[in-house]
């Protein structure tokens, strides 16, 4: 039978979707005890609804003894008592439903947690039903570890038990060992997982570190790292070894590309979407092959401006690198410039250091005028910055692993401010001590304060969803980017068929700049009354943008 590429198919709500994540510990906290929950996330829809985004991505919410914030899964299957239950989830699924929003979970297939039922099992023996289940091997002669893997979070990636005098293979926490995906029964109970959520009535799922999902059987070690490029490792930060190494073999394994097409089958039954968080030192041909048109995955979630680096030409290089990729394939890209793992957008990329509204501004005008579908990070529409979580107050391990270099995930992952002048900024209703501290100065940005200003960055973010929505040159349009200096970044957007694109330029700094259209964009004309970006005063060839300014246009055959 004929595969039917993606862009064809009447079920291809995704391309071009907006996205919006939710951390749910964060979120809204219905029943007063500090920690949000799935209640505190269906009273919240609304918002997410009215903001335009086409779906929501749920962090996990599964049964977990939380070292790693749900990441480490001790039940697929069930909702852990902190966020609510089944009936819970029931009801979140019917009122995003209800609202016009899609139900995207976030499904950690690599690893379990230690305390999941079948690594219990696992672990008791080597002749048990499940004694291959996880990836054990045996020491070297001299009683070290298998192989030179490295943890993501830090020390080796393998784990010494003393039941099975074997070790474990674990590319995050001791508390997450990784599945063995060589054995079919582990990889049929996977798929199993995923269809029992799919008949619950998701629509789709975001699959956590799916390139971890195969290692080497043959346990070969990884070679160091010996370029910068190497090292540049867009998942990690540099101090931390895991970027020494070059992951030739704990990752990325050719083997998980059938896996990724028995995974599509079984979302195609159900008309399920999906996207692969892939994280890889080149990533780009990875995603490529993960999102095959057609064959596996549907998106490929990007690290690449997750990164620190904010200029124009990273910019450009790193969304070509991407798209030519794709074009081999036919797949689709998802891009993000904030998560649940990384500072805020408003501080990282901050030029002097402090959150600047009209870089906020221009940031989401650029996200949402990129080639791909985009995932929002909860907050981002409000433009908070990160927060600066004092050690005593840290949760994250990573964090207090890496301290002080590395502060880790939580001043990202600190409580939704929803009304200033309530207790906790309204994250709860009895203001119980949330189990982050609010962020300092997050409630002044809080989402009452910028609903009633309509010239609030909650405002600007609705204006351009309402637009991106609108306008099919953003959503599924091709991008062709055009040189330009530094700060400048320059692109356009057309649809594949042809026919008049949309010209965009972006001054990156804080500085007015000066420039002239390159002479490869054709002549233009302002576009400033179909879109919420202002057309500049001086409007012609040559035009001064401002200090993150924005210079909107469409060629004359408009």
């Amino acid at each position: 039978m004929a595969v039917l590429p993606d862009s064809l198919t009447p079920l291809a709500w995704w391309r071009g979707a907006v996205i919006y994540q939710i951390y749910p510990r964060s979120f809204a906290d219905a029943n007063g005890d500090g920690i949000g929950d799935l209640p505190g996330i269906t009273a919240r829809l609304d918002h997410v609804a009215r903001l335009g985004a086409d779906a929501i991505w749920i962090s996990p919410f599964f049964k977990s003894p939380m070292q790693d914030f749900g990441y480490d899964v001790a039940d697929y299957r069930d909702v852990d008592p902190i966020f609510g239950t089944l009936a819970d989830f029931d009801a979140l699924l019917a009122r995003a439903h209800a609202l016009g929003l899609k139900v995207i979970i976030d499904q950690v297939l690599s690893h379990t947690s230690d305390q999941h039922a079948w690594f219990v099992e696992s672990r008791t023996s080597r002749d048990n039903p499940k004694a291959d289940w996880y990836v054990w091997a045996d020491p070297k002669p001299d009683g070290t570890p298998p192989t030179n893997w490295l943890s993501v979070f830090g020390g080796s990636a393998w784990q010494w038990d003393s039941r099975r005098r074997q070790y474990y293979l674990h590319s995050f926490l001791t508390s997450q060992p990784d599945l063995n995906f060589h054995n079919e029964a582990v990889r049929a109970a996977l798929l199993g997982e995923v269809r029992y959520w799919c008949e619950r009535g998701v629509d789709g799922f975001r699959f956590d570190a799916c390139n971890h999902q195969f290692h080497d059987a043959a346990l070969r070690d990884n070679p160091p790292a010996q370029t910068e490029e190497q090292r540049s490792v867009s998942t990690v930060r540099p101090d931390n070894p895991y970027a020494m190494q070059r992951h030739l073999y704990d990752k990325s394994q050719p083997d998980n590309l059938a896996f990724l097409e028995d995974l599509r089958a079984v979302l195609d039954e159900f008309g399920a979407a999906s996207v692969g968080e892939v994280g890889d030192e080149n990533a780009p041909p990875l995603m490529a092959a993960y999102t095959e048109e057609g064959r596996r995955l549907h998106m490929a979630y990007s690290f690449a401006l997750l990164t620190r680096d904010g200029s124009a030409a990273h910019l450009r290089a790193q969304v070509e690198a991407l798209e030519g990729e794709l074009d081999r394939t036919g797949g689709w890209g998802c891009w993000a410039l904030s998560n649940h793992d990384v500072p805020r957008i408003a501080s990282r990329w901050a030029v002097n250091g402090e959150r600047d509204e009209r870089q906020v501004r221009q940031l989401l005008a650029l996200l949402l005028t990129l080639r791909g579908s985009v995932s929002l990070y909860q907050g981002e529409e409000l433009g908070l910055p990160e927060a600066d979580v004092p050690f005593e107050l840290l949760q994250d391990p990573y964090g207090k692993a890496f301290w002080p270099e590395f502060k880790g995930r939580d001043g990202c992952r600190t409580p939704m401010p929803w009304h200033a002048q309530a207790p906790q900024a309204g994250f709860n209703a009895n203001g119980a001590a949330p189990w982050l501290p609010l962020g300092e100065g997050h409630a002044a940005l809080a989402v009452d304060v910028q609903e009633a200003n309509p010239f609030s960055t909650l405002a600007w973010a609705r204006q351009l969803l309402t637009w991106r929505r609108a306008e099919p040159r953003l959503r599924v349009g091709e991008i062709c980017f055009h040189d330009a200096p530094e700060p400048l970044l320059v692109f356009e957007r057309r649809r594949s068929e042809g026919g008049p694109a949309l010209v965009l330029a972006f001054n990156l700094g804080a500085e007015p700049m000066r420039f002239t259209w390159p002479d490869t964009v054709p002549d233009l004309v302002p576009l400033s009354s179909a879109a919420p970006l202002p057309a500049p005063a001086d409007w012609g060839r040559e035009l001064t943008l401002p200090p993150f300014g924005i210079a909107l246009a469409a060629t004359d055959d408009v």
